[in-house]
């Protein structure tokens, strides 16, 4: 992790910049596979499949019976877990339900929304170097609250042609059925313009990494609505001197074992701490199974040293985290300073992890800096606001003139007499 002590505003925009892949090289690669399974379906599709998962397909869509294998497959403690993260992603989602309100602007003029349930949504859940059957539940279940009547889920087969069992089993949890075999850009491709066997949608859903981010961002253009720009994983930590360097070290790696593309950022007001904290990655690094990939998005990784909590705030705000863990004597009140992040994780008790399982709250986040302009996927996200809107004749003789004199001020003649004509007739 390359080292920024007390940094001058240079080197701020240098440790706040991602590792990101060269934007004309990745666009063409990534158009050159949406075109494909554009014009051929689920052949490409399978094609893809072979050359990028090294698998080879007779079909896409996972059978009953292959449901039914997975059962079996999963122990009954993970089904347990599986079970106790989906009510309480259930609880949070459930209670961001829209009420509505009815408002008379005017006498005679009311105005109110409601909210529609998108009808068909795509899921993306990523499989390749991990299957991340926890994004399963993340994204199936606020789908569902919100009554979306079709969900389509697409993730990577195993290198046997099967998904990952945890996968299929969180999704007959969350109440999906519709489970596709395809990843990264064609699987993406097949949801946004549909193929012989995948339907298409109209918004997709799902992290991915660069290349499955491009393909989302591409397809949005014009054929689909996506989530948010959700690419490789990345968390930033504000650690005193009060923090627990195993803890810190840990919630970096957590973060750094995603992908090589991975970013971790630790920005702290305190040299000891930075020392100890170096010590202890080095240490739980070499115990990690995924230690090569870790120690790859480690390589792109940053320490700031800081001289205060305020300049540590002011900086992760301008960097935007998916993730900012808040790893301080007075966390509580550093939380108020949060103006850019994706979700927040408050105190030495508080993992990221926490939030990537169990506590409830939803980890399909924005990355690369978009925490500036997005919110996490939550319940709206699923749903559409329609606004309604009834006028009496009381509403047209306070609103009447009004629009009439408006309408003429921009030249919009046939606005003018849409009204005038209803002022006439009273």
């Amino acid at each position: 992790m390359k080292i920024y002590k007390y940094p001058n505003e240079t080197e701020v925009r240098e440790l706040i910049a991602r590792p990101t892949k060269d934007a004309a090289d990745l666009t063409e690669t990534v158009s050159a596979v949406l075109q494909r399974v554009k014009s051929d379906g689920d052949s490409a599709v399978m094609e893809y499949e072979q050359k990028f998962d090294h698998v080879t397909l007779s079909g896409l869509q996972v059978q009953p019976h292959e449901f039914q294998a997975a059962e079996a497959l999963v122990s009954a403690e993970l089904r347990t877990a599986l079970e106790q993260a989906h009510e309480n992603i259930r609880k949070f989602h459930e209670a961001q339900r829209y009420g509505g309100v009815e408002v008379e602007t005017a006498p005679g003029v009311r105005c109110w929304q409601k909210s529609k349930a998108i009808e068909r949504v795509g899921l993306y859940v990523p499989g390749g170097t991990a299957p991340l059957f926890s994004t399963v539940l993340m994204l199936a279940t606020p789908a569902r609250i919100a009554g979306c009547s079709e969900v389509v889920l697409c993730t990577p087969p195993q290198r046997d042609g099967s998904v990952h069992p945890a996968i299929l089993v969180a999704a007959r949890i969350a109440g999906v059925s519709k489970v596709y075999k395809a990843g990264g850009v064609q699987a993406i491709g097949a949801m946004a313009y549909g193929t012989q066997t995948v339907p298409k949608v109209h918004k997709i859903f799902g992290p991915g990494n660069q290349y499955v981010q491009c393909a989302k961002q591409l397809v949005a253009l014009t054929d689909v609505a996506i989530d948010m720009p959700a690419g490789p994983s990345e968390v930033a930590v504000v650690a005193d001197a009060s923090a627990n360097p195993a803890f810190v070290a840990a919630d970096l790696l957590s973060q750094a074992e995603h992908g090589v593309d991975s970013q971790v950022l630790l920005v702290t007001t305190s040299e000891v701490m930075m020392e100890k904290v170096q010590e202890e990655v080095g240490l739980q690094l070499s115990q990690l199974p995924r230690n090569e990939i870790a120690a790859a998005a480690l390589e792109h990784s940053r320490i700031a040293l800081v001289a205060t909590t305020a300049e540590a705030m002011a900086l992760c705000n301008r960097y935007a985290p998916e993730h900012l863990i808040l790893e301080t004597e007075d966390a509580e009140a550093l939380a108020e300073q949060v103006v850019n992040a994706g979700s927040v994780f408050i105190g030495h008790l508080t993992p990221e992890s926490a939030g990537d399982y169990a506590s409830g709250t939803n980890h399909t986040l924005p990355t690369n800096g978009w925490a500036t302009a997005y919110s996490g996927v939550n319940l709206d996200a699923f749903c559409r606001k329609i606004t309604f809107q009834h006028i009496t004749p009381e509403g047209i003789r306070n609103i009447g003139t009004t629009v009439e004199r408006m309408a003429e001020a921009e030249l919009l003649e046939a606005h003018r007499k849409a009204m005038t004509l209803r002022i006439q007739s009273l």
